[in-house]
């Protein structure tokens, strides 16, 4: 098979995958110092997932476990659920849509430290959940290190999510975190103290976290609702709405059906709601 035919074949299988192969090309025609770099990290692979691992394992391998050891334990959570692949296929495309700095797919895989973390977290929970606690640690740990975020291991994922930045988050143990959600830096999914058991917050489909926002508690943010940038969210937010502030309140209706898409941040106080009332259970002073 001609490599253009081959080409066409694995773009019209993996279309994600073929334009990444196609991108990578293209960065050999324009620098072909990257050449080396390129190939190792795309070209040498035939599959996104393979590929997938590669990147993870050699940027979270050290002098304690190396990267064979990292790759090795990709291929077997592939094995036990591809859904990790069609997971990261996903937040390719959420970074893309909706970061206005991401203009190709290769970005997020080869550079973008938030997309790095969130797969680096696919791996170690699929380890947590095998029971293999202690590797799990590791990657988390590493990914600290190497990307400044910080997700515990069983803290739950869904797809479709963008990191923005990658820049100190942090997700505590029992967080959960549905699709198509939008994080900017800076987050915290935390507790409130030394509490057990269940106590971090549950982060629904569709919501926007503006940046250094702190979600603390066993706390729901509603479907497609947001957070403005350094709130302090304390008590459960409705669906499609809009909290700010420290506790944060409810400050109007979200602007828009999906903010996490439409990564909008504006506060409109005319349109979405009337500045400083009285929340509706959402993050109030008593």
């Amino acid at each position: 098979m001609s490599e253009v035919a081959q080409q066409s074949k694995t773009a019209s299988l993996d279309p994600v995958w073929g334009r990444i192969r196609n991108e990578a090309r293209e960065i050999i025609r324009a620098d072909s110092a990257l050449g080396g770099f390129i190939h190792a990290a795309v070209l040498e692979h035939e599959r996104f997932v393979e590929a997938m691992g590669h990147r993870i394992a050699m940027m979270l391998a050290n002098h304690d476990i190396n990267a064979e050891l990292i790759g090795q334990a990709y291929r077997q959570a592939l094995k036990a659920d591809p859904g990790i692949g069609e997971a990261a296929r996903a937040d390719i495309l959420a970074v893309y849509r909706r970061d206005p700095a991401c203009m190709r797919y290769i970005e997020p895989f080869l550079y973008f430290k938030g997309f790095l973390a969130l797969q680096a977290h696919r791996l170690a929970h699929a380890l947590w959940e095998q029971g293999r606690k202690d590797f799990a640690l590791f990657l988390q740990s590493r990914s600290s290190q190497v990307f400044s975020v910080d997700i515990h291991p069983a803290a739950r994922m869904g797809r479709g999510i963008m990191i923005d930045h990658g820049h100190a988050i942090v997700i505590g143990e029992t967080a959960v975190v549905d699709d198509n959600v939008s994080i900017l830096q800076d987050v915290t999914l935390g507790g409130t103290g030394k509490e057990h058991g269940d106590r971090h917050p549950k982060i629904r489909a569709g919501v926007l976290l503006g940046a250094g926002c702190k979600v603390l508690g066993n706390i729901e943010v509603g479907c497609c609702a947001r957070v403005a940038a350094g709130s302090v969210v304390l008590k459960d937010v409705p669906p499609r709405v809009t909290v700010a502030g420290v506790p944060a309140r409810v400050v109007g209706k979200a602007p828009c059906p999906e903010p996490a898409l439409e990564m909008d941040h504006g506060l409109d106080f005319e349109n979405g709601g009337v500045e400083g009332e009285e929340p509706n259970g959402a993050g109030s002073s008593d």
